[in-house]
């Protein structure tokens, strides 16, 4: 997940830093915020700022003790508490997320971001209405942010509202037709709409964008899988069920274990046909066919 950043200061130090990070060149940063610190050991900012650094490299070790260091000083300081929020939610600490962004939010209210993150957290156990509900509050803030917009066509396909859905989309391409981020949003909520083509062209662009990023080659592989009948009828129970609660879940594998134990068998047997077979097709399509040499 691609981070915002909050910018302590105005102090031309600072804004080096940032300027770095805007190129993703982390460890330049890393070294000149260690300038700041000597500078400036007592104040919260290029702590927080240290912190938020590590979290965008993926050392989220270190990234827990310099926030600490950034909190210990200043217990409210506004970039200590998005970047303690944004490590809980890069680590999958659900429980300790809850917490940090009910205190954060307490602290900054009108940190957009927050609510931005409690939506991607809502869809994920599949409340979409309460995901909607916190985006909503995310665009009252920033209502031309592109990538709260990207949010909500996707939560919006996933409630089963196209055209609202397409609307959003409409706005988020207005915004930030040239973010990867966005791109991918609006992919998977063309993907619940059932137009993979543009899913397919919405990921072809992201990786255009950005081609280093794995989770970007990764969803777009997906999209062009998805161009295959066998694999979008194996997958059609999966939206079925993205619609249920778990105890109709339940209830439904239950009764077809008992009542047509063979045909699910049948069932799991042909999914995982249709995916290897439709990924190794893909695969050779994309990076062609590769011989290990003896």
């Amino acid at each position: 997940m691609e981070e915002e950043t909050l910018t302590p200061s105005s102090h031309t130090g600072y804004t080096n830093v940032y300027q770095l990070m805007s190129w993703k060149k982390y460890k330049e940063a890393l070294i000149e915020t260690e300038k700041l610190l000597r500078e400036d050991p007592h104040s919260p900012d290029p702590y927080a700022l240290y912190a938020q650094i590590c979290v965008l490299m993926g050392d989220y070790e270190k990234a827990q003790h310099w926030v600490d260091e950034a909190l210990k000083r200043d217990p409210e300081h506004h970039l200590g508490w998005y970047v303690r929020v944004s490590l809980f939610y890069e680590t999958g600490n659900e429980a300790a997320f809850h917490e940090a962004v009910r205190e954060a939010l307490r602290i900054d209210p009108y940190e957009a971001h927050y609510y931005y993150l409690q939506a991607n957290q809502l869809n994920k156990k599949g409340k979409f209405k309460e995901a909607k509900e916190q985006i909503g509050i995310a665009l009252e803030l920033e209502p031309e942010n592109p990538q709260y917009l990207s949010i909500l066509s996707y939560t919006e396909a996933l409630l089963g509202n196209d055209a609202v859905s397409r609307e959003a989309e409409r706005e988020a391409l207005r915004y930030g037709a040239e973010e990867p981020i966005v791109l991918m949003y609006l992919a998977w909520s063309a993907a619940r709409r059932g137009d993979y083509k543009l899913h397919e062209t919405y990921m072809q662009s992201a990786v255009r964008l950005n081609p280093d990023e794995k989770q970007y080659q990764d969803e777009y592989l997906e999209s062009l899988q998805n161009q295959y009948v066998l694999y979008r009828i194996c997958l059609w129970p999966n939206k079925l069920f993205r619609k249920m609660k778990p105890w109709q879940i339940f209830v439904m594998w239950a009764v077809c274990w008992l009542l047509f134990k063979p045909l699910v068998f049948a069932f799991i047997i042909l999914h995982l046909i249709a995916h290897w077979s439709t990924k190794a097709i893909v695969h050779v399509k994309i990076f062609g066919w590769r011989r290990r040499r003896t």
